[in-house]
């Protein structure tokens, strides 16, 4: 009986394309996996009495972990160790948690990969605590110990109990401390040299100096480090005496002992006894330096902190800073100027947040905004991340000269503020509301009309701080009679705060008063040099010209020896002195553009 097909399409056609592809993958999975490397570099790989591969330094897939960077090549590389069987080697497995714990952005995935392993060991934890405390997270790091190192009965050695014993002092914690402390003891660790330093140092850190003593006295065995940590210890807990008396007895000194000495007689404020000593050290670095311009300069004696300071013979961020930190403190603030001028010349130091603190603040006290904005443009230039103390000195120094746009603009930017940047927003804004809250008085409780003095007064205290709308509604006010004076007031306020287009309207007013004088134009061509509107300072120059301001071309020219002479000042040369003073304005535009020191035009006009 002949059987009917279902199909009538021809056997073969699709059922031997299914064998087809099922003969090409039995042939893939035969094959075997692909490799990060050339067979041909491969050592031949030996195997251990329970057959596992004994994996060498040399081999190449480890070569290939180091040089990975990035997750996706890390995870190609995991991915062949765990098909070649060796990920679970404990030579593989520590070099993939210490690649993986040597990035804060892939520390994390070294707890996931250790969480995968069979026998994990201390080497291991050990690398993990010390990524942590690299990455300033003590706590995870104690969790870390608690939770997976004794969670799964890893056997701790000599290496881990500094490590945790730098934890304890991390979280600044005694108690976690004497806890470890029992477990060197449990562990038979307590004579490990190495293991007793960290504890005296950490004992004397966290303020148990008693502790401290106890584990110095223990064993006769003490080397150099074991030493200066005692003295240390009792220096930074304010028994200098007793310092002292191990300092007397120490077998032998290096400069961390006598600098240690020396700055705990700092820190009481016995120079006589420091300086005797500094006086017999037998080398001094940096630091021994430092410590004596610090001491004098918290009982604020400028001469012996500056003789100190020019007798060093290298002198780092740190020296400059206590200097200038000192004259701020004195309130010469000029001294903290020269000073820093001084350090820029000299170029071997570079100034850092505590450096522009100083200056700003010297700069906000004696009304510099043209220095305070130098160092507003040296922050930003050289992508310095001010923190709330420099931000909120740079707004307070924005804020007492006048220039509350500017204040206000930092003040928003700022994503940390303290009470202090607060209080010089509200004080500079006080300054204004004050004025005008007086001004306003006169002429509506004590009905005293307000003469063109106080319009000028009120029109600068506007201007000063940068609300020029303001300004132009009350100038509309001031009557008829107002003199230059006080429209120069406001021109000048406009080419502080680069307001043009409020300066052209002010200098032609200007202009209309006293069309001979000079003056205007030059404001005016000043404002819109400040704003790179070269065409405006063209048509100034030219109405200059044309209005017959200015002698000809080759005749007004200023000897060097005349611009200070009598005959300078009293020979009707005051059109001459304005162009000067125009052209360096111009110069130091110039300078700004260019990224120089815009101050050291001030030089150029004294």
């Amino acid at each position: 009986m002949a059987v009917r097909l279902r199909h009538s399409k021809p056997i073969g056609s699709s059922s031997s394309l299914s064998l087809e592809k099922l003969l090409k993958s039995q042939k893939n999975l035969s094959r075997p996996p692909p490799r990060l490397w050339f067979d041909s570099d491969a050592e031949p790989v030996d195997v251990d009495y329970q057959g596992l591969p004994i994996l060498k330094q040399s081999h190449p897939i480890l070569r290939t972990l180091d040089s990975c960077t990035g997750i996706r090549a890390f995870n190609q590389v995991h991915t062949q160790l765990i098909v070649s069987g060796l990920f679970q080697h404990s030579l593989a497995a520590s070099r993939v948690i210490k690649k993986l714990c040597s990035a804060s952005r892939t520390a994390q995935h070294a707890i996931y990969v250790f969480d995968h392993l069979g026998e994990p060991d201390a080497f291991l934890c050990n690398t993990v605590m010390r990524s942590y405390l690299n990455l300033n997270d003590p706590y995870g790091a104690l969790q870390f110990y608690y939770e997976k190192m004794i969670g799964k009965c890893v056997v701790p050695n000599h290496y881990t109990f500094p490590l945790l014993v730098k934890v304890c002092v991390g979280i600044g914690s005694v108690r976690e401390g004497e806890k470890a402390h029992d477990r060197i003891v449990k562990y038979g660790f307590e004579l490990d040299l190495f293991v007793r330093n960290s504890l005296i140092h950490m004992y004397s850190v966290c303020g148990s100096i008693w502790n401290a003593r106890i584990v110095f006295d223990a064993e006769p065995e003490l080397d150099l480090v074991s030493w200066n940590s005692m003295i240390d210890g009792y220096v930074k807990n304010g028994e200098v005496g007793v310092a002292r008396q191990l300092f007397d007895v120490m077998p032998e000194r290096d400069i961390v002992s006598w600098n240690s000495i020396v700055a705990g007689y700092v820190e009481i404020g016995d120079m006589e006894a420091a300086k005797d000593l500094f006086e017999i050290i037998p080398y001094k670095d940096v630091v021994t330096w430092n410590s004596m311009i610090d001491g004098y300069a918290r009982k604020l004696n400028v001469i012996l902190a500056c003789e100190f300071f020019n007798r060093m013979p290298l002198r780092n961020i740190v020296s400059w800073n206590t200097i200038l930190a000192l004259y701020v403190r004195c309130k010469d603030y000029s001294e903290c100027l020269r000073m820093f001028d001084r350090m820029m010349e000299l170029g071997d130091t570079k100034p850092n947040a505590a450096t522009l603190v100083s200056v700003l603040t010297a700069s906000a006290n004696l009304g510099r905004l043209d220095r305070g904005k130098w160092v507003h443009f040296y922050i930003e230039s050289n992508r310095i991340r001010p923190d709330v103390l420099l931000s909120t000195s740079l707004l307070t120094m924005y804020a007492k000269c006048g220039d509350m746009d500017l204040a206000k603009d930092v003040f928003d930017k700022m994503p940390d503020r303290s009470v202090v940047s607060w209080n010089s927003m509200i004080m500079g804004y006080g300054m204004v509301l004050e004025g005008w809250w007086y001004f306003d008085l006169m002429e509506r409780v004590y009905m005293i009309k307000p003469k063109v003095e106080h319009y000028g007064c009120m029109v600068d205290l506007l201007a000063r701080a940068g609300l020029m709308k303001y300004s132009e509604e009350l100038i509309r006010k001031v009557p008829m009679e107002a003199g230059p004076a006080l429209w120069g007031s406001l021109l000048s306020a406009c080419r502080t705060h680069s307001n043009s287009e409020l300066g052209e309207i002010v200098a032609k007013r200007l202009i209309e008063l006293e069309p001979r004088d000079i003056g205007p134009y030059v404001l005016l061509s000043n404002i819109y040099a400040s704003e790179g509107k070269w065409d405006g300072v063209e048509h100034v120059r030219m109405m200059i010209k044309e209005n017959r301001l200015l002698k000809e071309a080759g005749s007004s020219m200023v000897h060097q020896g005349e611009l200070g002479s009598e005959s300078f000042l009293e020979n009707g040369s005051q059109h001459r002195r304005s162009m000067v003073y125009s052209m360096l304005s111009e110069i130091g535009t110039q300078i700004k553009l260019s990224g120089r020191d815009a101050y050291t035009v001030d030089y150029l006009r004294t």
